[in-house]
């Protein structure tokens, strides 16, 4: 405070000494409309009522009609300032500003702009913006009819034509765009930025749409996200939607992106999100790894688990489309580590990624195993070809003597014939 009467008492003697110098190099005759103090009038009863207060210009019929002592204000047209008596209040356009009366340091430019407010620090550019305020502070529209119903509502921003035009109550609301929260009324804290974005918001409260048209339609919904034109058009009550180049749905705790599904991409790995809401993708770099070693048994535990088919409840899936896979907590019986849980730490879903890591490490094992059985299959071949080869030397052999048998029998049978 001490600081700002310094400011203040420098100003004042700045300005006197302007007031010198211009006496000194006055014009001869004097500007019409010139008063003692440093203030100006112009207007049929303009500063009517001024005695001590200094450097106000009042310019228009009634303007600043009543004020005594303030300073540093300044009107501009029929009806501004009508009923102020207080300082550094700035109202250019016929009936700007028109009830304030001891509230300091606002802006109005436009006809019936802050026509009705009796708080500080709002600033308003165009007809009637920030017309009905009363109460409200700290608040600045700029376009036509820019939060032209507000009464109460404190910290709100308004840019563009009819921007928060009915908010009444509603506080630190920022809205940039022809329309942009244009039928939101008792709605907080909440982000428009795009012609229509927030458009029929009413009550809803914390949202945020970045776009032309995003979450236009939302009335109730609170905390959701929209980014890209016409993004969260599909949200209305639900809260919690996040809609980045999508339209969405009326689902609350979910999240919708645009131009992924059926956009083919060669290569890549895939995203992972974890209880907290963290997107990232895991790595298979021996530079990220520690106490590497063979799975061995460890997939020895897949043998336990149980495939089921399901379907999902009907407020998940309400098409009921056919599902195959596991169930966590069957999995969590059989192997705790290859279950995701949520922020509770109960089981949510199944590590498939770490399921056929084990899959291939029992595929592996089989392998190998037939690998073998087939190295010994082989060597079984080879001995029985062994053996054939054995057999059929005797049965050479044989069929030799047999041969060499029946050669020899004729003349054995002559030898006896003849003694």
């Amino acid at each position: 405070m001490k600081t700002r009467n310094v400011t203040m008492t420098i100003i004042l003697v700045a300005l006197g000494h302007l007031g010198f110098f211009a006496t000194v190099q006055a014009v001869v005759p004097p500007p019409d409309g010139g008063y003692p103090g440093g203030n100006t009038a112009e207007g049929q009863n303009a500063l009517l009522n001024q005695t001590s207060g200094g450097y106000n210009a009042a310019i228009g019929w009634l303007s600043l009609s009543t004020l005594t002592t303030g300073t540093f204000n300044t009107g501009v047209g029929a009806g501004t300032l009508v009923l102020n008596n207080a300082d550094h209040n700035t109202a250019v356009g016929a009936g700007a500003l028109f009830s304030n009366v001891t509230s300091f340091g606002n802006t109005a430019t436009g006809s019936f702009a802050l026509f009705h407010s009796i708080a500080s620090g709002n600033t308003a550019d165009g007809a009637f913006a920030l017309f009905s305020n009363t109460t409200g502070g700290n608040n600045s529209a700029t376009g036509l009819g820019a939060l032209q119903s507000n009464t109460e509502g404190n910290n709100n921003t308004a840019n563009g034509n009819s921007a928060l035009s009915d908010n009444t109550t509603g506080s630190e609301n920022t809205a940039t765009g022809e329309f942009a929260l244009a039928n939101n009324t008792i709605g907080s804290g909440n982000t428009a930025d795009g012609r229509n974005a927030l458009h029929n918001n009413g009550t809803g409260g914390g949202n945020t749409a970045e776009g032309a048209g995003a979450l236009s339609n939302n009335t109730t919904g609170a905390g959701n996200i929209a980014l890209g034109s016409d993004a969260g058009t599909g949200v209305t009550t639900a809260s919690s939607v996040i809609c980045i180049g999508a339209p969405g749905a009326n689902v609350d705790n979910s999240c919708f992106i645009g131009q992924i599904f059926g956009s083919t991409s060669v290569s890549g790995v895939p995203v992972l999100v974890n209880s907290n809401g963290k997107l990232g993708t895991t790595t298979s770099s021996a530079r990220f790894k520690d106490e590497i070693t063979p799975m061995d048994k460890a997939s020895d535990s897949l043998f336990a688990l149980r495939p089921v088919a399901f379907r999902y409840k009907k407020e998940i899936d309400p098409a009921g489309t056919p599902q195959l896979g596991l169930v966590a907590e069957d999995v969590e019986r059989v192997n705790p580590e290859l279950v995701v849980r949520d922020k509770e730490g109960k089981p949510y879903t199944v590590r498939y990624d770490q399921v056929n890591a084990m899959l291939l490490n029992e595929f592996l094992k089989e392998h190998k195993a037939f690998l073998e059985e087939q190295r010994k299959v082989q060597k079984l071949e080879a001995t029985l070809e062994a053996v054939d080869e054995r057999l059929k030397e005797q049965e050479a052999k044989i069929e030799k003597v047999r041969e060499e048998v029946e050669k020899a029998a004729p003349a054995r049978g002559l030898a006896s014939a003849n003694p």
